[in-house]
């Protein structure tokens, strides 16, 4: 028989504690962020559909992008057991400098429009967090003005070359006088891809109004009131801003671009140099006798070539054939921090997140970026410990296998089908 007694109203006390509420609504949304889906969903509740769009879709039918994110979904652990990790190292040195987790900030282009706080949020969280952060040369804030939101931490800038040669020339001079130490100079952007959504919504720089938009605005008046209250919103780089982005990057852009180009930078920057936007191994191993410091595995997102390569599934091939002494890193798709370990292990030197930065953004400005960065860290270091690895350089191929969905046909030579 079960012994039943009427309920101590003492004992009650000590089982149920009452959660102290919070009064403070940015705080209050993000602590109920757990994962950064979580923090997508609040993005697109709190920004305007053009410019949410603008950051989370892709090229054409978005397929190289929802590919990139199932190849990591498409992970399998192998943990190793009675191998205690009660303190992990997430420490690194990437590209000749310091980094306290092993992911930096990719570069955005029109961060501002996001959320008005752009890529100072970003780079003062970066500064913060003891993590790079990479401004684009389509950002919204000056080379100068990241300097001045981070003047102690690591900035890199991202560099596209125009049409007009010496605009590029002069920001890399400006960006090295700066102090900024990396380069990555991006190869992947001859023309722009086609981003239907943007079209779709009618995107543009500077926003055009329209019956949709204002419909769609009015449940978010907190944008339209930090957009229509700060200074206004334009290229920090670049002096053209009128257009779609497709036009705004096809007139900036110069599908001519070469080595030569390559050569011409290099020859003007002092700091490290890493070429963005590599699709292949046969490139890889070109720059890399080329001397470039390194490269960065990336079809941008998802938002240039639609049905790219997926960079990681590239990376283990790529790292085999470049060897352990060129860096390597990879970006598109990283949506938790185990996606992160997953591509460490496999051979990454470093990742770079941009979505999953701008949702934090838009979820909640600098706060918000501060709540990406400790999510990723988080899901990194538990990751580590049900691995059983206590620092970054234990992870190795081992603990990890990439099952896959898309397995190429097998053609002979002469391109006939193998059956």
């Amino acid at each position: 028989m079960v012994q039943r007694q009427v309920p101590n109203p003492a004992e009650l006390l000590d089982l149920m504690k009452f959660k102290k509420p919070e009064f403070n609504g940015k705080k209050r949304r993000l602590d109920s962020a757990l994962t950064i889906d979580d923090l997508r969903t609040i993005a697109k509740r709190r920004t305007p559909k053009a410019a949410f769009d603008y950051t989370d879709g892709a090229a054409e039918g978005e397929l190289s992008l929802s590919r990139a994110r199932q190849a990591f979904q498409d992970v399998e652990f192998h943990p190793g057991i009675l191998r205690p990790a009660p303190d992990v190292d997430t420490s690194m040195d990437i590209l000749g400098g310091p980094s306290a987790l092993p992911f930096g900030i990719a570069p955005t282009g029109f961060t501002r429009l996001m959320q008005t706080e752009g890529e100072v949020a970003g780079a003062g969280a970066a500064a913060a967090a003891g993590i790079p952060f990479t401004l684009s040369t389509l950002g919204t804030t000056s080379i100068e003005g990241v300097k001045a939101a981070n003047p102690h931490g690591r900035n890199w800038f991202q560099l596209y070359v125009m049409r007009d040669r010496e605009i590029s020339y002069e920001l890399t001079r400006r960006a090295a006088a700066a102090g900024f130490d990396t380069l990555q100079f991006t190869v992947d952007t001859p023309v722009a891809g086609a981003r239907l959504r943007d079209k779709r919504n009618g995107f543009s720089i500077p926003p055009q109004l329209t019956l949709g938009t204002i419909i769609n605005a009015i449940p978010r008046p907190w944008w339209w009131y930090d957009f229509l209250t700060t200074p206004k919103l334009e290229f920090a780089s670049l002096s053209t801003t009128g257009g779609t982005v497709g036009e705004l990057l096809d007139a900036a852009m110069d599908p001519t671009i070469s080595y030569d180009d390559l050569a011409v930078i290099r020859d003007i920057w002092p700091g490290k140099i890493v070429i963005k936007g590599v699709q292949n191994v046969e490139d890889s191993l070109r720059l890399r006798d080329a001397g470039v410091d390194g490269i960065v595995l990336s079809n941008h997102g998802g938002r240039q070539l639609d049905r790219a390569p997926i960079p990681f599934h590239l990376l283990p091939e790529v790292r085999a054939a470049v060897g352990d002494d060129f860096t390597v890193m990879v970006d598109t798709g990283i949506m938790n921090g185990a996606d992160i370990v997953a591509a460490v292990a496999l051979g990454a030197d470093f990742t770079l997140i941009g979505r999953a930065y701008l949702y934090g953004l838009m979820a909640g400005g600098r706060a918000g970026v501060d709540r990406t960065i400790q999510i990723l860290r988080t899901e990194i270091e538990r990751t580590m410990r049900l691995l059983g690895v206590a620092s970054l350089a234990e992870l190795e191929p081992a603990h990890v296998t990439q099952l896959t969905r898309l397995v190429p046909v097998a053609r002979s030579a002469s391109g006939a089908l193998v059956r």
